[in-house]
């Protein structure tokens, strides 16, 4: 028997122009893969050791460093493996005995779960809270680097990026970056991926490495760690200067990247973004708050993430079902994190959603709910 869920239609005059909420990937706009198409396969191919990559390159990381302005100092560096790779080799080359972590979900645990793992490292301290609640770093005797999520990916909870302590400030911006302000002077290396709030496809990690940071990997280094070449951040740095990274990368995913920096750029920076996601999420959370049978998943307004919103129903809701009914109705993507197990809904509200398509999903979970009773 057909369910219900896919057998409803959503009246066409209430669906998004574009139905892609994913928290990650992201949705991808038509005209950069427009562009791509008409463009991109002339680099396609061609060695990331001459020039025409190279390119591209430089200008992922000078669009960078338009887009973010970091005090003098900090390099743009990137490499092959995206967030999860930068976690190993962070553990590999910036941190030198013992970290701090903050767990806020899934994603900043399992950064955790690398440095406890690393035989030449000590125990690290974590800071914990339950899914849905926000806790910060403080500072700590014995811990020469604090690792925390800007955003955490996985609930929608999002923290404040603020040096603490002596040790180097390692930020994991994954899902933050370009659509959340910082102020990098309170970061040593902030880092993120391409396939969320820049719009593009996964397989790179890029950081922003403060002069402390670099001083840290060759600190590291220099102590004869055994270090994998594919996690050296040493050759990262080295190889980024040169405007390469040190073995080949996906060259679809640096044009995607460097495209939609520049679009970035020309829309009107990070204040533009960040304005985006902000007004996104004031139209979602406005509607959860009002609503009768929902509510934001995070109950203080302070940790709700701008870019990532989670939203709770009523046990008499059943998310599931409202997630499968958009889905037919070409609304995606709108599902929870699996490893939360809760009756919600989780939206991706990077900048290059728009906040009129956050607004027309709103009004066609009001259409729902009632019909699928």
């Amino acid at each position: 028997m057909t369910e219900l869920a896919t057998e409803l239609r959503l009246p066409s005059e209430l669906l998004p122009r574009d139905g892609r909420f994913g928290s990650g990937p992201s949705k991808v706009p038509a005209g950069l893969l427009a562009d791509f198409a008409a463009h991109g396969p002339a680099v396609m191919g061609t060695s990331h050791r001459q020039a025409p990559v190279k390119q591209l390159v430089a200008r992922v990381r000078s669009g960078l460093a338009e887009l973010f302005a970091p005090p003098a100092g900090y390099q743009v560096v990137l490499g092959n493996g995206g967030s999860t790779a930068f976690w190993d080799a962070a553990a590999f080359g910036l941190i030198l005995n013992r970290s701090q972590h903050v767990h806020i979900g899934e994603f900043s645990a399992k950064f955790t779960a690398i440095t406890r793992g690393a035989p030449f490292l000590d125990e690290p301290s974590v800071r914990a809270a339950d899914p849905g609640q926000g806790i910060e770093p403080v500072a700590e005797d014995g811990i020469d680097a604090y690792c925390w999520p800007q955003n955490e990916t996985s609930t929608g909870v999002v923290l404040p990026v603020r040096r603490t302590g002596s040790g180097l400030q390692l930020v994991d911006a994954t899902s933050a970056a370009a659509g959340i302000a910082v102020e990098l002077a309170e970061t040593d290396a902030y880092y993120f991926a391409p396939q969320k709030g820049f719009a593009g496809d996964g397989g790179l990690w890029l950081a922003l490495l403060s002069p402390a940071a670099i001083e840290r990997i060759t600190e590291v280094k220099e102590t004869g760690r055994w270090i994998p070449p594919s996690l050296d951040l040493l050759l990262a740095v080295q190889n980024s200067a040169k405007d390469q990274t040190y073995n080949t990368p996906a060259v679809a995913t640096l044009y995607l990247l460097a495209a939609r920096i520049e679009q970035l750029l020309a829309e009107g920076g990070l204040p533009a973004a960040i304005g985006r996601s902000a007004e996104s999420a004031r139209r979602l959370y406005g509607w959860a708050e009002a609503a009768e049978f929902a509510t934001p998943f995070v109950t203080e307004a302070a940790y709700r993430s701008p870019v990532v919103g989670t939203i709770d129903f009523a046990p008499e809701v059943d998310a599931g079902a409202l997630a499968r009914a958009l889905r037919a109705n070409g609304v995606v993507d709108t599902e929870p994190y699996r490893g939360l197990a809760r009756n919600q809904l989780r939206i991706g509200m990077y900048p290059a959603v728009d906040p009129d398509d956050v607004s027309a999903l709103t009004a066609c979970i009001d259409w729902l709910v009632p019909r699928l009773g």
